[in-house]
């Protein structure tokens, strides 16, 4: 018994990062592959065709080259966007005026108060994260290496080794939307070739070092294409009702969530108003300006809501 009090459970949460970065590494690899699969084996060669054929396999290979940037921007912005750290002996208004709101939980009622480990206020929806890794780490976050409170977090993604919050979050939602995209082209175009693969070996017309990246790329695309699609299911849903994934069961206990101002204002309050930027990794400067919630400090609730 004596050994396990010198364990350290956060060593594990350590190893996720390592795990991210093989993750990274994954996706990476599954880009490599498809755009062989699509473009140098399967859609490039028709280019060299008839007209017809030639313009079908332009417009294949467009839009397949439209979604892999936006993919890619996405991804990166997820990656190397911070999600949002608490400001240096933040305070609530509360504390400012002498209130007592320290608490030695993680939680007082349904709104955060203040870290111990961090030793620093938390704002709402704000909570602690033992994997993030800081990557210039300011002087009043904690001192143990990938400790950190961070904004309106939804959760921490090992796909892009950062956590998803509220300054990134809109990234990460439309990264899963291009990348569903993009896997679904790569299905679907790549389908004529996949059924030949199962023909008679006389038929085909392949290597098999083509013929295996080809059956590689089909399957890893089909399979991504389904689970993304659970994914994206799962985050409408709370994208639409103003939801963390960390808050799914919060949400559950009360009679009528706080957060949720209509599915309109919601989805306002992770992409903007400017509906033109929508589906672009961007904000207009005026939204960063009157949308405190994109700050990750404050939130706006409904007057009318029941805990």
């Amino acid at each position: 018994m004596d050994c396990c009090r010198h364990v350290n459970p956060f060593r594990v949460c350590a190893g996720l990062r390592g795990l991210g970065y093989l993750m990274v590494a994954f996706v990476a690899a599954i880009v490599a592959v498809s755009y062989y699969a699509v473009v140098v084996y399967a859609w490039g060669p028709m280019l060299l065709g008839d007209g017809a054929a030639a313009a079908g396999a332009a417009a294949v290979l467009a839009a397949f080259h439209i979604l892999l940037a936006m993919i890619l921007w996405c991804y990166f912005m997820v990656v190397f966007t911070d999600p949002g750290a608490v400001p240096a002996n933040w305070r609530h208004d509360a504390e400012d005026s002498g209130d007592p709101v320290f608490s030695s939980s993680e939680e007082q009622g349904s709104a955060p108060r203040y870290c111990f480990r961090c030793q620093n206020g938390k704002p709402p929806r704000c909570h602690h994260c033992s994997v993030w890794r800081e990557r210039a780490a300011p002087p009043h976050l904690c001192e143990t290496e990938g400790n950190r409170c961070v904004l309106k977090m939804d959760h921490h993604c090992i796909w892009v080794v950062n956590c998803v919050g509220a300054r990134n979050y809109k990234y990460f939602l439309l990264f899963l939307v291009y990348a569903f995209a993009e896997t679904v082209l790569d299905t679907l175009v790549l389908l004529p070739n996949f059924i030949e693969f199962f023909q008679d070996e006389s038929r085909r017309s392949s290597s098999p070092g083509d013929i295996a990246v080809l059956f590689i790329a089909f399957v890893l695309n089909l399979a991504f294409a389904l689970s993304l699609l659970c994914f994206i299911g799962m985050h409408a849903s709370l994208v639409t009702s103003n939801t963390t994934f960390i808050e799914i069961y919060e949400r559950k206990k009360s009679v009528s969530w706080k957060y949720d101002l209509g599915w309109r204002r919601n989805l306002e309050q992770v992409f903007g108003t400017n509906k033109l930027l929508w589906f672009v990794p961007l904000y207009s400067m005026e939204d960063l300006h009157n949308i405190p919630t994109l700050q990750g400090l404050e939130f706006p609730t409904r007057s009318d809501a029941i805990v």
